[in-house]
């Protein structure tokens, strides 16, 4: 299928879902905030409302109010000129601003510029001709009954909905929603006599309203043209929809608006010879794309990128981290069908993330890491959840993957599009984080815990291109916000497509986790350093087939290897000298000429040796000859030639460096009688 078709294929699977306003939840600071979302019914829109009129079904007026924030999300019928309205006067056929359906406006509203009533004129004719159709529904004569009277403003001023000035016009500085009280959208709530006659009040809800309004607009459209989308004759549209990525977007996905025959370059003479899209397939297609992408897409910068499941069964999300994938795979995958959808994921930092207390801890004050296996049992684990996932896909199953940005204002971009077989997808996920494993750290229910996997795409950007801010590692210049969407897309086709990691990233995570003088927090530094080993892990294996694992390889004669083994044990003899309150801020001398031994790791170490003596002459006896025995030990490894060399260090030195620190960290006290003073 192409995009288009996809598009319709989602929407036509989900169309019991149009018209009902759900609900997602966001996590913030001080709680949980909900976002509404709906799957549009062709020729509806969503808008902002900041008045709600409250009428009987014979237009009697019975209050109003102003729309409380969390509720303005209002839907809309729309014509297809007044959907795409952005000047002249194209009236909403039932719910408008206060010029349009306020017959005494120019009472109160000082317009020198164009006549108000006008606006007015149109919205009831377009309202009378739809009363007096077969399509007709009671709300419309209520809300009709009550306009021809011509006494809105009147009743929002005496509701004290509206506020007057001196000389009895609209107060210009009042706001309603931050918007000037003249330019106030309202919508209407119809109250019935009996229950039975009026099932849903509020007109935005009503679906019998949607259907009336849709077999009138329907029956208004008299031409006909061969859809290029469906093969179907269908009554043409050339004005296609907006707010594509939010409320608030003016993009247009598809557009023809040149007459100066630039666009089509003489190929065609007019834009109907190039494409023609239905009228309803158009509306359906945006409508699915506009839900879908509320319901589950994510924002970087312009970026906006969404995935789904064909028949919208859960799945793993492809930029979450191993440890996200992991925990919501462990709700009730049996209980998913077409009314669950696809988990989300969060592309935003939780504000409480690492809160202030947290960071004002010293790091022996903070609750210690819980240290996973590092193998087996977290990858049999990872396996078992994309297992239970395998088990209720079919072979019809795909996934879906599209990404729009916007160069200018009016014009969206279809910047990526893929579909996959769910299996093949499926795959591909575990593909690249089993070939990315590594330890990793997470702030999780109160703590610093590890996790055997990879991080999240967003997560990835941070600890690439961000710096220390109140502890953690994030991307504060709005110019660079661009880098999340810069990272999505390079790393897209490693996970998607199983491609090979860009060495490039490789090569910048490698450099970042050799200049740990560069973070003022330490497990800062060492989230660089996780993901630079499962960067390097993964290209090793990508163009030499090597496999690395978190265990410590004490057979491997690489001279990077051994080197990185080198500076782990200098590392840890250093800090095992530390006061633990004087020295908690202190930089071991390995950590210190880290980037110096990296370029030239032979003339390097001599100068950590050397400053490494009066540290092994504060330890305990038995605990001083294991770390000499040690590096004796890894010396020994090397080849003459080899250890003398001194060029530049590759990246397996880190995968050396971090695994001789995790042991060292995690050895047992028996064995040294040293102690086990975990950093």
């Amino acid at each position: 299928m192409n995009w288009e078709e996809e598009l319709l294929d989602l929407y036509e699977k989900n169309n019991r879902e149009a018209g009902i306003i759900r609900y997602k939840e966001y996590q913030k600071k001080n709680g949980t905030e909900k976002v509404p979302y709906v799957l549009l019914p062709p020729f509806h829109t969503t808008v902002t409302a900041q008045i709600e009129v409250v009428i009987d079904e014979d237009g009697n007026f019975l209050g109003a109010s102003r729309v409380a924030n969390e509720d303005k999300m209002t839907m809309i019928p729309v014509t297809e000129k007044s959907g795409s309205r952005t000047a002249g006067k194209e009236p909403h056929p039932l719910c408008d601003n206060l010029k349009y359906l306020a017959g005494d406006y120019s009472k109160y509203v000082k317009d020198e510029k164009e006549n108000a009533s006008e606006y007015y004129d149109l919205y009831m004719q377009g309202l009378e001709q739809w009363r007096l159709s077969e399509y007709n529904h009671k709300k419309v004569d209520a809300v009709c009954y009550f306009l021809k009277r011509q006494r809105l403003i009147q009743e929002l001023i005496q509701a004290k909905v509206l506020e007057v000035d001196e000389h009895g016009y609209l107060d210009e500085t009042a706001r309603i929603q931050n918007i000037p009280q003249n330019k106030a959208f309202v919508r209407f709530l119809v109250r019935g006599k009996l229950s039975e006659q009026i099932m849903e009040e509020a007109c935005w809800k009503d679906q019998s309203l949607q259907e009336c309004f849709l077999a009138y607009y329907r029956s208004c459209q008299k031409e006909s043209e061969l859809d290029y989308v469906t093969g179907h004759w269908e009554a043409p549209t050339y004005l296609h929809s907006k707010k594509i990525r939010n409320e608030g977007d003016g993009a247009k996905l598809i557009s023809s608006n040149d007459e100066a025959n630039y666009t089509f370059r003489g190929r065609f003479q007019n834009k109907e010879q190039a494409f023609v899209i239905g009228s309803g397939t158009s509306q359906k297609i945006h409508n699915a794309l506009k839900w879908i992408i509320r319901k589950q897409g994510h924002h970087y910068d312009t970026l906006t990128m969404v995935t789904w499941e064909s028949n919208m069964l859960q799945m793993p999300v492809w930029d979450a981290d191993t440890d996200t994938i992991m925990e919501e795979a462990q709700q009730d995958i049996s209980g998913q069908g077409a009314d669950s959808g696809m988990l989300d994921s969060d592309f935003t930092i939780d504000e409480d993330l690492f809160s202030e207390d947290y960071i004002k801890k010293s790091e022996e004050e903070r609750e210690p890491e819980k240290i996973s296996d590092g193998n087996l049992n977290t990858a049999k684990q990872f396996y078992q959840a994309l297992n239970g996932y395998r088990k209720h896909i079919d072979h019809t199953s795909r996934m879906v993957l599209m990404a729009f940005d916007a160069a200018t204002t009016g014009r969206l971009a279809l910047a990526e599009y893929k579909a996959l077989e769910t299996g093949r997808y499926l795959k591909n996920i575990e593909k690249w984080h089993s070939q990315c494993a590594w330890l990793h750290t997470k702030y999780k229910n109160g703590g610093r815990q590890c996790y055997l996997g990879i991080p999240g795409i967003k997560e990835i950007a941070d600890i690439l291109y961000g710096s220390d801010s109140k502890g953690i590692l994030t991307i504060n210049d709005k110019n660079g916000k661009r880098l999340y969407a810069e990272t999505g897309k390079r790393l897209m086709p490693c996970i998607w497509d199983g491609r090979s990691i860009p060495y490039d990233l490789v090569r910048t995570a490698v450099n970042k986790a050799s200049a740990p003088q560069s973070y003022k927090e330490r497990y800062n530094w060492e989230k660089v350093l996780a993901l630079a080993c499962s960067f390097v892990k993964k290209h090793r294996f990508e163009t030499d087939k090597e496999e690395w694992e978190v265990a410590l390889d004490e057979n491997c004669r690489d001279k990077n290897y051994l080197y990185g083994r080198l500076l782990a044990v200098a590392d840890r003899i250093e800090y095992r000298t530390f006061d633990t309150e004087k020295d908690s801020g202190r930089v071991t001398n390995a950590k210190r000429y880290m980037s110096a031994f990296a370029q030239r790791p032979f003339s390097t170490w001599k100068v950590i040796e050397e400053n490494l003596q009066p540290y092994l002459g504060k330890l305990k006896l038995t605990e001083r000859k294991y770390y000499e025995n040690l590096i004796d030990q890894i010396c020994q490894l090397f080849e003459v030639e080899g250890f003398r060399e001194n060029t530049k260090l590759d990246g397996l030195y880190l995968l050396g460096f971090h695994s001789q620190s995790f042991q060292l960290k995690n050895y047992k006290k028996e064995e040294t009688d040293g102690g086990n003073k975990d950093e």
